[in-house]
């Protein structure tokens, strides 16, 4: 059953949190642009262009400031209830902006505001009155709730299925651009908003590039097998990554395949409250050179990071990354994917994403079984 959206209450008690973050910062507004921030906070969901349009968050009120042809519009969208304040085509958003902020006071602005918009409303108000707000939100936002880890699991569970109908579709002489198209077909056929967020499908050699490669590709009898694809349910992702073969694996294939699954366990052992993020990059580094591989970002190895934190964003806060001393706390939602490439022959990836609870860590989905049975079936 598909879990509630998150609930206007929801948004207001944020609202609440971040005016009690803006106080303790000497902080008199928020300036929120079209951004998965506004969503965060507001319920407002806006595709971002030239023209501003999102949501001004004082002390004391919430007010959407929007371009005047598209008030309608966004009176008619789902959000938590406020004023709206338009501003038309031949003027100055920062200029209402400003108005609406006073002559005196700080304004702290969302970090995924495009520069073209501080530079107007640093024409206006002064860059003594602007301060970088990222931090207000990323705090705030890093611990995720139950209803929000609710939905993670919804589409955690939705691409999981669509992996395994994927694998069940895998045979000598498809293209990688067929299973693409089924993927996303699937995710739109199971409820996501709008099919995959993003789907890379590799096999043989193109497996040692995390991303993938931009050539066609066809499976061949013996190739390794990546998908790594992910959806949004409700604005929250979902993204999970499968490394396998069809037949039984050659010796070397399934001796590193397993050193993958161990370095990806030793992430998820050493994810205890407490623990800074680093030290879970650590615990998958030290696997690695214990089976000589690495040391450090040196191939054969692991190229990037372990992982990333995910919600209305698909890599956000926490990162699981070398000297990371940000701590794991109830609620932290993030990827558990050390990546080993070896240059040339192919990459091993599984990736599965962990929450945090007061007990420990707990996984989305089951890690997989092994390289021919990635599922567990």
């Amino acid at each position: 059953m598909k879990p509630s959206r998150i609930s206007n209450d929801e948004r207001v008690g944020r609202l609440g949190l971040l005016r009690t973050a803006m106080d303790g910062q000497g902080v008199d507004a928020l300036l929120l642009g079209s951004t998965e921030n506004l969503r965060y906070f507001t319920g407002l969901d806006w595709h971002p262009s030239e023209r501003f349009c999102g949501a001004l968050v004082t002390r004391d009120a919430l007010t959407y400031v929007v371009p005047g042809f598209e008030r309608s519009r966004v009176e008619g969208l789902a959000k938590v209830d406020a004023e709206i304040e338009a501003w038309e085509e031949h003027e100055d958003s920062a200029r209402l902006i400003a108005s609406l902020l006073g002559s005196t006071g700080r304004m702290a602005l969302d970090e995924a505001l495009p520069l073209s918009q501080f530079y107007r409303l640093q024409r206006v108000l002064g860059a003594e009155r602007l301060v970088d707000g990222g931090q207000l939100v990323r705090e705030q936002r890093v611990c995720k709730s139950a209803a929000e880890i609710a939905l993670i699991q919804y589409a955690m569970n939705l691409t999981l299925n669509v992996q395994k109908s994927a694998h069940a579709m895998m045979q000598p002489g498809i293209r990688a651009s067929d299973v693409v198209a089924f993927i996303d077909q699937e995710h739109r056929r199971l409820g996501s908003d709008g099919g995959s967020v993003f789907c890379a499908v590799s096999f043989g050699a193109t497996t040692a590039l995390p991303h993938g490669g931009d050539q066609e590709r066809t499976l061949s009898r013996g190739d390794v097998i990546l998908v790594d694809t992910g959806c949004r349910v409700d604005g929250y992702h979902s993204d999970i990554t499968r490394t396998y073969v069809l037949d039984e694996p050659d010796r070397q294939f399934a001796q590193r395949w397993a050193i993958e699954r161990e370095a990806q366990q030793a992430v998820f052992d050493a994810a205890s409250i407490g623990a800074t993020c680093g030290s879970l990059d650590d615990a998958a580094r030290n696997v690695l050179a214990r089976h000589e591989l690495g040391p450090d970002y040196r191939l054969p190895g692991l190229p990037h990071r372990a992982g990333h934190g995910l919600g209305l964003d698909i890599h956000e806060e926490p990162f699981i990354v070398r000297g990371n001393q940000a701590r794991l706390r109830q609620g932290m939602c993030f990827s558990n994917e050390p990546m080993i490439v070896f240059p040339g022959q192919y990459g091993i990836r599984l990736e599965d994403h962990i929450y945090m609870t007061a007990e420990g860590p707990q996984w989305f989905t089951r890690p997989s079984h092994s390289p021919t049975d990635p599922f567990g079936s």
